[in-house]
């Protein structure tokens, strides 16, 4: 457990200011709610999202309109708590789920809280994220992690919940056969659940040499290059989608068995077309996956056990000075997943 020290009341973060404008300045530190604690991040990995607000400004519906911290895949140490919380807990190291839901509508009540219409989420404008010196977080969504888990792969716990999530709703059991559009980070850690959970047949399909080759070293049983010609069809039981793009889809659609399930993850297009008659016919299951519930437990166990390996995925490591230029290395193809030490 880290010592303590006392929390200032200014801290340093990374403003996203303008699109491709980041500027690291001093900010009030916020304090911790009752329930919550405050977390002092010390590794956050730069996900997609926060490359896709960076360049643009926006993702979707959601519009940066004044300065903003990105940031949500979040490892850190508990700095201070708010009431109601066993203080106890300072200095408890965490991985940190970054929803805020509402805990009170039907959503929330019924066990779906990532759908909550009012959750907050760090890093979607406006509310701050994690690219700064402290965040305050709900004190149950901040899970202790064993003495053996390094900083940097509680990070990637966040983007490997996708990977759980994805593989929960598309029923992923012992001998299923699974397609994987995408190799970036999340098809990649979506592939390493996928063979955690069981699945005897893992196949991968990207583009880049480079991506394929890491994809074999995390749990795909094969890989396929889409250039060198189609997948097979009615193969396997399962298809997530991690690229979102209209080759993708259509492909995997093609390449699942009748009654198969396909979850769509990727966003690599805001719309695609969707050959409804194959859907109809073979009656696939088509799931959306936005976030997850309750995969933190799940996927510190399967990290900590060694089922699933995240700590080679790090291409680099920067410091909160270096965002911006760690922004523009985001679109290097050798580059799978940096992770900002805070």
């Amino acid at each position: 457990m880290t010592i303590p020290t006392p929390v200032p009341d200014s801290m340093r973060a990374a403003f996203l200011d303008a699109p491709r404008q980041i500027v690291v300045r001093e900010t009030p530190t916020p304090q911790p709610g009752p329930h919550e604690v405050l977390v002092r991040p010390t590794s956050v990995g730069l996900c997609g999202s926060d490359v896709h607000f960076w360049e643009h400004g926006r993702v979707g519906d959601l519009v940066v309109e004044e300065p903003l911290i990105l940031g949500h895949e979040v490892a850190g140490v508990i700095a201070a708590v708010g009431e109601g919380v066993d203080p106890g807990r300072v200095g408890e190291r965490v991985a940190v789920d970054p929803q805020r839901p509402c805990r009170r509508c039907g959503y929330c009540l019924g066990g779906r809280y990532n759908l909550c219409r009012s959750v907050e989420f760090p890093s979607a404008p406006p509310v701050h994220g994690a690219f700064a010196e402290y965040l305050a977080v709900p004190a149950d969504f901040a899970f202790p992690l064993p003495e053996d888990m390094s900083d940097d792969e509680a990070a990637l716990l966040e983007p490997l919940s996708v990977g759980i999530a994805a593989v929960r709703k598309a029923d992923v059991v012992p001998g299923s056969r699974v397609l994987v559009t995408g190799a970036g980070p999340i098809g990649v850690l979506t592939a390493a659940a996928a063979a955690a959970f069981g699945a005897t047949e893992v196949v991968v399909s990207d583009l880049l040499a480079s991506r394929r080759e890491i994809a074999l070293r995390h749990g795909a049983t094969a890989v396929h290059d889409p250039a060198s010609g189609p997948l097979p069809e009615e193969r396997f039981d399962a298809l997530v989608d991690a690229a979102g793009v209209q080759a993708t889809v259509d492909g995997g659609i093609r390449a699942l068995r009748a009654g198969g399930t396909a979850v769509m993850v990727g966003m690599g297009s805001d719309r695609v077309d969707l050959d409804l008659f194959r859907v109809q016919s073979h009656e696939l299951r088509i799931e959306g996956l936005f976030r997850y519930v309750d995969t933190w437990p799940t996927a510190i166990a399967l990290v900590s056990s060694g089922r699933v390996e995240v700590a080679s995925l790090v291409s680099d490591v920067v410091g909160l000075d270096d965002l911006d230029a760690a922004m523009r290395r985001n679109g290097d193809p050798d580059v799978m997943k940096i992770v900002v030490r805070v």
